[in-house]
């Protein structure tokens, strides 16, 4: 696969400064895609600093920085804590994550991840797992596939568009991305068509790829792993990504209840760095549209 430009990831300076990088700390980035992220990390590093990447994407190897000091591990960033022991490193001076799809996985049409180009149903960052958007799509129940449009897509009419799938493949089985698209596209009105699409795709991936389960895994990681003083930065494009970092890093828990100790004190593991959450400016959104829904948070280890 050919290597493509590196994009500036979103939010690049405001996330890298949340990190408030020591220059000899270890921190990691724990969805390295195109690098954007890490090489600014590495800039702000000495000799003595480490960066590990993680990124379960084949893909990312095509931008691995040749570096000492840096490591780009091919694996989903919960395994952390297993590569952390192999590395005889206990806490790490702070995570930084971008969440959601990148630019240039919407613009693989091989992939399966856009309704804009005919490509057979995948959507997985990591090609060597088993589950496709092809399995989720053509062998859950009307109820599973209700549940995971409404949750995760946000969509109204999750039942209907549920009932068209499955009518749909009652008689050939939904292959591909424009199959996908022209079952459910009478569902949509026209001038809302392609923001729903978006929506329901996007429904889709984060099933097929356990995105909120792997997320809520990594804070935990966070929780674990980054020694106190250290920072936790995550962007996030999902309402309900958004949610579970923000009830975590306030609270400690994905529900938003302070935990309380033997005494009946309040403990939370994290102090939040930024009460309000960071958003892009106008200048940005209108170079890179995907920025318009990015949201970042950033939180210090207690």
């Amino acid at each position: 696969m050919t290597k493509q430009a590196i994009h500036t990831p979103v939010l690049l300076k405001e996330a890298v400064d949340g990190l408030n990088i020591k220059s000899d700390g270890i921190y990691i980035d724990a969805t390295f895609g195109q690098g954007g992220h890490s090489r600014e990390i590495l800039n702000r590093l000495k000799n003595k600093g480490r960066l590990i990447a993680f990124d379960q994407d084949k893909y990312a190897q095509n931008f691995a920085i040749d570096a000492k000091n840096f490591l780009l591990i091919h694996s989903n960033f919960v395994y952390i804590p297993n590569f952390l022991r192999l590395l005889n490193i206990e806490k790490v001076d702070g995570i930084l994550a971008d969440l959601g799809i990148s630019s240039a996985h919407l613009d693989m049409p091989e992939r399966g991840f856009s309704y804009r180009f005919d490509a057979p149903l995948d959507m997985r960052m990591n090609q060597e797992q088993q589950l496709t958007a092809q399995q989720v799509i053509n062998e859950y129940s009307l109820d599973e596939l209700t549940e995971i449009i409404k949750n995760y897509g946000e969509l109204r009419n999750a039942r209907q568009i549920a009932q068209a799938i499955v009518e749909r493949r009652k008689n050939s089985k939904i292959k591909t991305t424009f199959d996908l698209v022209e079952t459910v596209r009478h569902l949509f009105p026209q001038r809302f068509l392609n923001k729903n699409l978006s929506k329901l795709f996007q429904a889709i991936r984060i099933e097929v790829n356990s995105e909120l389960e792997n997320l809520k895994k990594l804070l935990l990681i966070g929780k674990e792993h980054i020694k106190p003083g250290g920072r936790f930065v995550i962007i996030s494009f999902h309402s309900l990504e958004d949610r579970l970092v923000k009830n975590f890093f306030k609270t400690g828990s994905f529900d938003g209840i302070i935990e309380k100790d033997i005494y009946g004190n309040f403990q939370t593991p994290f102090k939040l760095v930024n009460k309000k959450v960071i958003t892009p400016d106008w200048q940005e959104q209108q170079k890179n549209p995907r920025a318009r829904s990015a949201k970042l948070r950033i939180a210090e280890k207690l």
